[in-house]
């Protein structure tokens, strides 16, 4: 099997998202996942660009099978390869591999180097020479290539070849406007392959501005490329790079690429890509995307009735790999939509057994359906539904009862005349006879407001006597309101994502006209769903 070499460049063109800015730490952690996903090549950033990249090139992370690599750039015109201070400052890192990106579009080398062409060719082949000399590993990102490939074929591929006769052990093709489309890349690629650099030294780097970076990647890979380059979740500049989450298990599990390469990704490690995928987004405090390929919590979600009954008769009629080959999970959500076969799948994920026939599924679903046209939407909040299935079959375990809450908000200036706003809440509960006062207010652990529903949660969960170390690990990640019915008559439905340090993660929903209401049903469903699937019925 031909092998394919898989080079991460997260940590530096995924940090150029809008929005995205990692620390040492967080470099220090993304890189030790990926070296023990399997990758081969991980590019930690740019030496000296910053202090965050100092830092991290300073107190390197020790990997055990990745090459550490850093990137740079070519040479300035004017002056040596050694005694180039920004080239010099890439070498010092001493990582073993260096990425060094030159122009290979005529437009680019003429106009924003102001260079002529010959000068161009004479600073990739400098540089790469000048690293080589040092025992440095060299790549060489070719910048524009299909762009310039289009514009002037022959100074393109003069480039190509430039930077792999200079010494440079990959010349990697870039799409760097992301404007390609897989024919352009095949043409590219093969045409260097036929101008003399082998297919084994030749790489591919897309950017996603058409939709089309992972296609473009196996383009590349068809038309002889032999390394990829890509982020995890899609990073990058504008629209994003090439998505190594998406390209590893179809490199793995789909034909041709299956059988006819091989990667340093395990196929048991796929196991843990989701994890890894959402570990990312919660270094960057996202909310993950749910219809992403093969992870997205919709990547094998089953809405429609048709679709539900199908599945529980073979999964492979909807789905195109098991879920948890992924380590995702198969979602059968509840609707409108929903028929007797979404029903018993979604009750049966849940732990549920109910019989085909049973009446209480008409009224469950009677119940969803009502409910739904009153605003709540449990598509979307799986635990919700899951608490309504169980009082319906009554099965629903009442833990406590809430007497009732209070919530106020205060906006004040303060001794520097800047205004500043406190909540405080006030919840009483019952349980097990014994009645609970808590109260909690809105500020976070940096001493700052986070708002009246904080300060619910907060005053919620502090203390339900022996339930208490059941929720003592759950918290909020994410809350999303939405309007509905606008009007004078309007309703408000509030969504509440909470995890746990199992790495759980549950959905609630709440609706009320008032917004602190339609929180707080959201947040007791919470803590009731943890409660249930945690065993806390049994103390």
């Amino acid at each position: 099997m031909t092998h394919i070499t898989l080079y991460d460049t997260t940590l530096r063109d995924g940090q150029q998202t809008q929005g995205v800015d990692f620390s040492a730490e967080d470099k220090t952690r993304i890189a030790l996942a990926l070296d023990a996903l399997g990758i081969d090549y991980i590019e930690g950033g740019w030496p000296g660009a910053n202090p965050t990249d100092s830092e991290f090139f300073d107190n390197a992370p020790a990997l055990k099978t990745a090459t550490f690599t850093a990137f740079g750039m070519t040479k300035r015109a004017g002056r040596s390869a050694a005694n180039d201070e920004v080239l010099a400052g890439v070498a010092n890192a001493g990582t073993p591999a260096i990425c060094l990106v030159g122009k290979t579009h005529d437009f680019h080398v003429t106009t924003a180097l102001g260079i002529d062409l010959p000068a161009n060719l004479d600073n990739i082949t400098q540089s790469i020479a000048h690293l080589r000399s040092l025992n440095r590993e060299v790549l060489f990102d070719a910048e524009h290539f299909f762009d310039g490939f289009k514009s002037n074929p022959d100074y393109a591929l003069k480039c190509g070849l430039a930077a792999y006769h200079a010494g440079a052990r990959w010349v990697v093709l870039c799409d760097t406007n992301g404007g390609a489309l897989p024919e352009d890349i095949r043409a590219g690629v093969r045409a260097l392959i036929k101008a003399g650099v082998p297919g084994d030294h030749i790489g591919i780097h897309t950017h996603n501005d058409t939709e089309h970076a992972v296609a473009n990647s196996l383009a590349a890979i068809d038309a002889g490329a032999r390394q990829v380059q890509g982020t995890l979740n899609g990073l990058g500049e504008r629209c994003g790079n090439a998505n190594l989450v998406t390209l590893i298990p179809t490199l793995l599990l789909k034909e041709p690429y299956a059988s006819r390469y091989s990667i340093n990704v395990p196929k048991d490690r796929l196991a843990g890509l989701t994890k890894l995928s959402r570990m990312l987004d919660d270094i960057l405090n996202r909310v993950p995307n749910p219809s992403a390929a093969y992870v997205g919590a919709s990547a094998f979600t089953h809405k429609a009735g048709l679709h539900a009954s199908a599945i529980l008769k073979d999964p492979t009629t909807y789905e195109h790999i098991p879920p948890e080959t992924v380590g995702n999970a198969r979602h059968v959500p509840m609707s409108n939509q929903a028929g007797q076969s979404n029903l018993r799948a979604r009750l049966r994920d849940a732990g549920i057994e109910v019989a085909k026939g049973d009446p209480a599924l008409l009224e469950i679903l009677n119940r969803v359906k009502a409910r739904e046209d009153k605003g709540y939407a449990y598509d979307s909040a799986q635990a919700s539904f899951e608490l309504l299935a169980r009082e319906v079959l009554g099965t629903l375990p009442r833990f406590f009862e809430v007497k009732r809450y209070r919530v106020t908000v205060e906006r004040r200036k303060n001794k520097a005349n800047k205004v500043v706003t406190l909540s405080e809440a006030v919840v009483a509960v019952k349980v097990g006879g014994e009645k609970k006062l808590s109260v909690s207010d809105s500020l976070d652990t940096h001493g700052k407001d986070s708002g009246p529903v904080n300060a619910l949660a907060k005053a919620l969960a502090k203390d339900l006597g022996p339930y208490q170390a059941f929720i003592d690990d759950m918290r909020l990640v994410d809350f999303k309101v939405r309007i509905t019915n606008g009007g004078t008559e309007a309703v408000t439905r509030v969504l509440i994502d909470s995890e746990d340090s199992a790495g759980q993660r549950w959905s609630t929903v709440g609706v009320s006209a008032n917004i602190v209401d339609a929180s707080f049903q959201a947040l007791l469903d919470a803590i009731r769903w943890k409660l249930i699937r945690d065993g806390a019925a049994d103390v």
